[in-house]
């Protein structure tokens, strides 16, 4: 039998917890701000050897200017591919080709879109509270599955309960914080 098969249970839910909320921090970062940031192609894959490659894998990246990012493939022949990547991917970003180099202005963002980005971001939010309740869920149950093969108490099993409520509640308010930081750069002004 496991040593403490609560602290267990509990060390697994923060490690799933600690992974939906490094997801996030993920999916923010590809969220356009109207300032030029590598990481705004996070999501950018092209077709390489007949593989989806990430584009950081295929090029450097570069920020030369608040607005403008550079993309220069290490393999030339790739230019035409992450330029159709980019322009058809949902950022809104029309790359200027050279052959060599690709510079991807960045437009700054009219109302609507800061709008249209405010609920995505909304969206995102939602998706990864819900993986944060369905992680305490799923630790829940495990601590009722050992109450019920008498593995622990009914007060172990209670303390238990309380402990991921709060490791819960810790989680989603790092998420609220980091939303709403992430929201108050898209509606700033530039």
């Amino acid at each position: 039998m496991p040593a403490d098969p609560i602290k267990e249970t509990l060390a697994l839910a923060r490690t799933r917890m600690g992974r939906a909320l490094e997801d996030f921090r993920h999916d923010l970062a590809a969220v356009r701000t109207g300032r030029a940031s590598a990481s705004l192609l996070d999501r950018i894959q092209i077709e390489y050897y007949g593989t989806p490659t990430p584009l950081n894998q295929l090029a450097t990246l570069g920020v030369p200017e608040p607005t403008v990012l550079t993309v220069q493939p290490w393999d030339v022949t790739l230019v035409p591919a992450i330029e159709k990547a980019i322009r058809s991917s949902d950022l809104g970003l029309n790359p200027v080709s050279d052959g060599k180099v690709l510079r991807v202005p960045i437009p700054p963002l009219t109302e609507e879109r800061r709008k249209e980005l405010v609920r995505h971001l909304h969206r995102v939010m939602e998706n990864h509270r819900t993986a944060l309740r369905n992680i305490r869920r799923d630790a829940n149950e495990a601590l009722r599955k050992l109450l019920k093969d008498k593995a622990i108490s009914e007060d172990d099993e209670k303390r238990g309960l309380e402990e991921i409520q709060k490791l819960t509640d810790g989680f989603v308010e790092q998420l609220d914080s980091q939303e709403k930081g992430k929201e108050k750069e898209i509606l700033e002004m530039h």
